[in-house]
């Protein structure tokens, strides 16, 4: 976790607003979920999150079923970054979705998000218009600075 996101993390009481607002009963399970979700640097895993809230007393299927319920009340979003394998990521407040795109490692499966990054889609000059009405995930591969 970098120092940035832990900053910016939201504290308990904000994430059980937010929950209620989603129009969610606020239980433990969707606080801690929520507060592990705010404290990661990139999207997770259902098993990543079930791991580490696991000594806190949650099975694997509370925690798959508050990240469902979670992400259709439009506080975290699900992604398949090109493994069909769900990760969630704790969306910020009126956010719908990610507004980021990620960055997948193809030699260690590194992800990053990269919030920093623009990506600009347009036809090529001449060409004819793009079929393409809107973008709602952008997924860069390559290698990250580790594997490079």
């Amino acid at each position: 976790m970098t120092k940035a996101k832990a900053a910016e993390a939201p504290t308990p009481a904000e994430l059980r607003t937010r929950i209620r607002e989603a129009g969610l009963r606020c239980t433990d399970a969707r606080v801690l979920v929520l507060e592990h979700l705010a404290g990661a640097s990139r999207p997770l895993t259902h098993a990543e999150v079930a791991e580490a809230v696991a000594a806190r007393g949650f099975d694997r299927a509370t925690i798959y079923r508050n990240l469902i319920e979670l992400a259709e009340a439009g506080l975290v979003s699900r992604v398949e970054l090109g493994d069909h394998v769900w990760r969630f990521e704790l969306l910020p407040p009126g956010h719908f979705s990610t507004d980021h795109p990620h960055f997948v490692c193809v030699n260690c499966g590194e992800i990053s998000c990269l919030p920093r990054v623009t990506v600009d889609i347009k036809p090529s000059p001449g060409s004819k218009q793009s079929g393409i009405r809107q973008v709602t995930e952008i997924l860069l591969k390559g290698r990250c600075g580790q594997c490079a």
